[in-house]
């Protein structure tokens, strides 16, 4: 009677069955490459946003037989790890299922490579513009080199919405999305004229992109440590919602302490240094410099800048120093126009040694110890023939 009497007061006639949940959202993310023994680790979204994520289940098979299952967490993503035994590619498939029975399915590759194979990242940052043809050019060029794909933001332009990435990303370089660690940049942060969400960019690259609004993360690539992180935090400012740059810093330090590598590698948008005449050094990238450099990095790949560059190792103010100096490479090449170089500086000022006003691509083989970098022109060219290329070791 006492229930009754609960019910009869806060019941209602006509409530009626909740909502039936909506279907699996699934993104695996990008293919995996590893070594035999080596656990790969992916994150993955199950539950649409805003959805209740008891209300599904997911299920992975790895391709060599074995399967996984389990509840989705709480944010509606899983995180899994599993390790290969021999060198092949398996082919990984994630079901989602909703309480209803609704299932969604996606699927991506590990690539098990024996220990030592040399290891590919290629890319370019400032890149498609739907009135633009240099997008396609430099696309084509990738689709001939197997590896991983990099970008450097400002991937799509004008303003990175979803409807750029769809119109203009997608249909160039969006052939190789399954392989792409991708980068954003101040376009991506200008959909809404200086916002903070960037939800173009992340709405299209979903989990490969990191955690919003900011989207620092990092990977390992054979025997390289990989960072990404976002310097986009100065563009939002004059929103009053500036990305934290502090907040990254904490997590960059975080991350050096807790993957130590011979040789590490670390991107994002805008460059400390650059001999171009639209924008040129940005001094407010120099404490994710010092950060690095206190942890003897060895590469550094930007954009920002429409043009290539190539700077001797060097401290984070500038100082040349052979032994345990950052390279930077400025790849703004992607596809988005061009921006001046300053002639009286290329190869002679602040330890620049070459530059180039050409569309192309970096390809970056990376070895135990060591790398070899090509920059990759696109032809016909529009200004000049130009190649750069060399070997130099980690620190």
């Amino acid at each position: 009677m006492a229930t009754l009497a609960v019910c009869g007061a806060t019941c209602k006639a006509n409530d009626g069955p909740l909502p039936p949940p909506p279907a699996p959202t699934l993104d695996v993310g990008v293919d995996q490459r590893t070594t035999p023994g080596r656990a790969v680790s992916l994150t993955a979204r199950v539950a649409p946003p805003g959805a209740n994520p008891s209300s599904y289940r997911w299920i992975m098979a790895w391709g060599d037989a074995s399967v996984d299952s389990g509840d989705v967490g709480s944010a509606g993503m899983i995180t899994l790890g599993h390790t290969y035994a021999a060198v092949r590619r398996y082919a990984l498939s994630l079901t989602g299922r909703a309480s209803t029975g609704v299932t969604a399915n996606d699927t991506a590759t590990a690539i098990v490579q024996a220990l030592g194979t040399p290891q590919v990242l290629i890319g370019a940052g400032d890149i498609a513009e739907c009135a633009l043809p240099h997008a396609q050019r430099t696309a084509a060029m990738i689709d001939t080199i197997s590896g991983s794909v990099f970008t450097l933001g400002d991937n799509a332009y004008p303003t990175a919405t979803a409807t750029d990435y769809t119109n203009c990303y997608a249909p160039t370089w969006g052939a190789f999305k399954k392989r792409t660690r991708p980068a954003p940049g101040n376009h991506e942060y200008q959909e809404y004229k200086h916002d903070t969400t960037a939800d173009g960019y992340f709405g299209y690259f979903g989990v490969a992109a990191g955690t919003p609004p900011v989207g620092a993360y990092s990977y390992d690539l054979g025997s390289w440590h990989i960072i990404v992180l976002n310097s986009s935090f100065e563009e939002s400012v004059a929103a009053g919602r500036a990305l934290s740059r502090d907040h990254q810093l904490a997590w960059l330090r975080n991350d050096l302490t807790a993957h130590p590598a011979q040789c590490t590698l670390a991107m994002w948008h805008h460059p400390r240094f650059s001999s171009g005449t639209a924008h040129g050094n940005d001094t407010l990238q120099q404490p994710f410099w010092h950060t690095l450099y206190g942890a003897n990095a060895d590469v550094i790949l930007v954009g920002h800048e429409h043009n290539y560059e190539r700077f001797a190792p060097q401290t984070p103010d500038g100082t040349l120093d052979n032994a345990r100096g950052i390279r930077e490479f400025v790849v703004g090449t992607g596809g988005g126009g061009y921006d001046s170089l300053d002639a009286a500086k290329v190869g002679q000022v602040g330890n620049s040694e070459v530059g180039a006003m050409e569309h192309g691509v970096l390809k970056l083989t990376l070895l135990d110890g060591s790398y070899h970098w090509e920059f990759l022109q696109t032809l016909p060219p529009v200004h000049a023939a130009f190649s750069d290329s060399g070997t130099a070791s980690c620190h």
